[in-house]
């Protein structure tokens, strides 16, 4: 069942809240031995929310959107009582008080929270591989990466544990992992979804948003999540559309924006991708512009060096002393020593790397000749892709530029993992919606996916075009093969 389908069910009775859980829950525990993606799964605090959603349906009493439905959060956003690691040695042993902002609305929507996702350390990563826990695996092919820093998320809602998860996205964190797995991963406008509760790593980037298996559940999580937030100062007063509505509009007189010169660089498969799905959105009545973003080839490094540097002042803060891990000292050691040998013990090697290069940056000397000019870059591309969007409603291109890589490919090599951004990066940016949507299997049986951006707190438009290339696109299989192979005892 879709995420919809499942509420549905709960709905009318044809299923019960508890039912549809405990089934989550057997799932988790027959896959996880071969994914990993699961860091801590609250199964009696589950059946809990389930039994009150199946009380509050025997009672006749009113049930939310997504009362009963099981999802999974990407262990970078707080819920009350369960731990948060953000994938880091650091944050080992933090359980925290009080639930984010938007795990608040899920709750009051009647959401059933399973428990944390996998995530690269403090979401640093395209590949999911630095995380404390080790790295979750495709469940398309369990020798290759799901996509980071989301990537537990996306297995998780692949593999069938629950019908939707919470990811963030600071550079294609959400759509990347969908695209690598096979799913549809939305990133709302900046300020569209509270940050309120969710671990920082570069604020002017980071924002929470839904991964599910079909465009319509992601409109649906996206409608509870999204709103207005007085616990966030950068969340914006925009009104929420009716996403769900938007679903149903046809493509017909949509203006779709192609740049060219992302087509270069891909694998075949991919360009094809991309093609294919141009041609089918001018099938069903959109109009094809072409569009140019002079700029855009900036953005991988341009912002590399902002969320790099916006990491170096957030995690600052864990020092050993006011937060994070404590490392034993000896009685002569001093101050610096504490901190030096804590963050030491408790950061990873790549968390360590931007940390340093983000202080670079920042530094007396340098601070003008890069993390300024950068700066200035970031606007630049901005300027673009409003000049872009003046001329087309949404602009069509890869989310990726392959699909899904072997597990430890690019270990020894970080800026060829940080290329894999290459596409994702320009609406982070700017700050626009961006989505990844399925469009088949590869030859090779790894899902394909294209992106789609629009724009600012246009995400209706953007999932309207979405809901459109879903319904023309070759379907996927109902479960990924190398894990339906996995449970039926296959190699």
């Amino acid at each position: 069942m879709s995420l919809i389908a499942c509420a549905r069910a709960i709905a009318t009775g044809a299923q019960t809240a508890t039912a549809v859980t405990e089934r989550a829950l057997s799932r988790i525990v027959a896959a996880e031995p071969h994914l990993n993606a699961m860091v801590h799964v609250d199964s009696d605090g589950a059946l809990a929310q389930a039994a009150r959603v199946d009380a509050a349906m025997a009672a006749g009493g009113p049930l939310g959107p997504l009362a009963g439905v099981p999802l999974t959060i990407k262990d970078l956003i707080a819920v009350a009582g369960l731990p948060l690691t953000a994938g880091s040695k650091m944050l080992a042993g933090y359980v925290p008080a009080r639930d984010a902002s938007v795990i608040v609305r899920l709750r009051d929507a009647g959401a059933v929270i399973l428990g944390k996702t996998s995530l690269d350390e403090f979401a640093m990563g395209s590949t999911n591989e630095t995380a404390v826990t080790g790295p979750a695996r495709n469940p398309w092919d369990l020798g290759r990466v799901p996509g980071g820093s989301s990537g537990g998320s996306a297995v998780a809602v692949a593999a069938g544990y629950g019908y939707g998860s919470l990811g963030t996205d600071t550079g294609g964190s959400v759509r990347l992992p969908a695209a690598l797995c096979g799913l549809v991963g939305l990133k709302p406008t900046y300020g569209r979804v509270s940050r309120s509760g969710v671990v920082a790593y570069a604020s002017s980037f980071d924002q929470v948003g839904p991964m599910a298996t079909t465009v319509r559940d992601a409109a649906r999580l996206l409608a509870v999540i999204a709103g207005p937030c007085g616990e966030d100062a950068t969340s914006r007063l925009e009104a929420v559309a009716d996403y769900e509505a938007a679903c149903d509009l046809p493509a017909r007189g949509l203006r779709v924006g192609v740049v060219r010169s992302w087509l270069e660089g891909l694998t075949t498969e991919t360009h094809d991708a991309v093609l294919s799905t141009q041609r089918r959105l001018e099938a069903a009545g959109a109009v094809t512009v072409e569009v140019t973003l002079p700029h855009a080839h900036l953005a991988v490094p341009a912002y590399y060096l902002i969320a790099m540097s916006e990491a170096s002042a957030n995690l600052a803060r864990y020092d050993g002393v006011r937060f994070g891990h404590r490392a034993a000292l000896e009685p002569d050691d001093d101050l610096d020593t504490l901190y030096a040998r804590s963050r030491a013990e408790g950061f990873g090697a790549e968390v360590k790397r931007r940390i340093i290069m983000g202080t670079w940056a920042l530094s007396s000397g340098y601070y003008e000749a890069y993390y300024d000019r950068a700066c200035r870059v970031r606007r630049l591309i901005h300027g673009d892709l409003e000049a872009a969007l003046r001329q087309c409603d949404v602009i069509l291109g890869p989310t990726a530029p392959s699909t899904a890589w072997p597990l430890g490919s690019h270990t020894h090599d970080p800026v060829a993992a940080y290329q894999m951004d290459i596409y994702t990066t320009v609406a982070n940016l700017a700050g626009l919606p961006a989505m990844s949507v399925p469009v088949g299997l590869s030859a090779g049986g790894l899902p394909l996916a294209i992106q789609l951006m629009a724009g600012a707190f246009d995400e209706a438009t953007l999932l309207r075009c979405a809901a459109s290339v879903e319904r023309d696109a070759p379907a996927l299989p109902s479960a990924p093969i190398a894990l339906a192979r996995a449970l039926s005892g296959g190699v």
